[in-house]
C-alpha cells in the first residue's frame, strides 16, 4: 500500500499506466480494507491521510478515480471535490459518507459526485460501484468521440471534449455533470427526456434525490446558455416528464 502525507508527497509516488485510485480516508482501518480490496484487483492505489495531500497529488497526475471521504481533518471532503472536479481532466468521484450525511450526498452530487457509498459498505458493492464508474468514463469518451463533439447554436458554440462553451466571447468551463447533462440533450434534440434518463445516462443510476441533482445541472446550464435564465429557449422544461433541448 502505498500511503502519503503532507511530508513525504510527492517522492514516493511511482506512476504506470495501469488504473490509478487514490483513497482519501482517515480512518486507518477503512482505508487499509479499501487499499487492500483494490489493489487486489490490479489497481494502482495511493492513500491520503488528509484533502491538503490529496489535491497536491492530484494536481500533479490526475487519477482516474477518488474515493473521498467527507468527514476529514482540516480540507473538508467538499471542499476537496471543488478544487478535484475544478481540474481537468477531472477524476471521477465516488462519496464516502455516513447515513447522518444526506445533506451532504446532495451537496457532493451538485458540486459534481459521480457516485457515493454510505457506511458501512461492503467491499464487494464499493469495488462493483468502481467498476462501474470506470466502465462509464470509457464509454463517455468512447461517445464523446464518436458522437457529438462541437456544437453551435444561436450565439453558443459548445466543445464538449474539452468541456467549453463559448456565449458571445465569454467563455464558461463546464463540469465533468453539466457537460454530460448538455451532450444527451443535444444528441436528442427536440425529444422530450425525462430526469430519470439523465440520472441513469450522465450519473449511471438513481440516487432518491434525483429531482433536486438534476434541476441544479439544468439552472447552472441555463445560465451560461441563455440570454433569460428564467425565460429560456434553449433548455426547456417539460412539466411532469423532464426537459428537452431546442436548438
Amino acid at each position: 500500500m502505498l500511503r502519503c502525507s503532507d511530508t513525504d508527497f510527492p517522492k514516493e509516488i511511482t506512476m504506470d499506466t495501469s488504473t490509478r485510485i487514490f483513497v482519501v480516508e482517515d480512518d486507518e482501518t477503512i482505508a487499509l480494507g479499501l487499499v487492500n480490496a483494490l489493489e487486489h484487483e490490479s489497481y494502482q492505489v495511493s492513500h491520503f491521510e488528509n484533502g491538503e495531500s490529496a489535491v497536491q497529488a492530484a494536481s500533479a497526475h490526475t487519477p482516474d478515480l477518488v474515493l473521498l471521504d467527507i468527514m476529514l481533518p482540516g480540507m473538508d471532503g467538499l471542499e476537496v471535490l471543488r478544487r478535484l472536479k475544478s481540474q481537468d481532466p477531472a477524476p471521477q468521484v465516488i462519496l464516502l459518507t455516513a447515513k447522518t450525511e444526506e445533506l451532504d450526498r446532495v451537496l457532493g452530487l451538485e458540486l459534481g459526485a459521480d457516485d457515493y457509498v454510505t457506511k458501512p459498505f461492503s467491499l464487494r458493492e464499493l469495488k462493483a460501484r468502481v467498476k462501474a464508474r470506470l466502465r462509464n468514463q470509457g464509454s463517455r469518451s468512447e461517445t464523446e468521440e464518436g458522437g457529438v463533439d462541437q456544437f453551435q447554436f444561436s450565439n453558443v458554440e459548445v466543445d464538449l471534449r474539452r468541456r467549453v462553451l463559448r456565449k458571445e466571447e465569454r467563455e464558461h468551463r463546464l463540469t465533468t455533470h453539466e457537460a454530460g447533462v448538455l451532450a444527451f440533450l443535444i444528441t436528442h434534440s427536440g425529444v422530450n427526456v425525462s430526469r430519470e434518463q439523465l440520472l441513469e445516462e450522465v450519473w449511471g443510476y438513481s440516487p432518491n434525490m434525483a429531482t433536486r441533482t438534476v434541476d441544479n445541472q439544468i439552472l447552472k446550464l441555463r445560465k451560461k446558455i441563455e440570454d433569460i435564465p428564467s425565460d429560456p429557449r434553449h433548455i426547456l422544461t417539460v412539466h411532469g416528464t423532464g426537459y428537452r433541448f431546442e436548438p
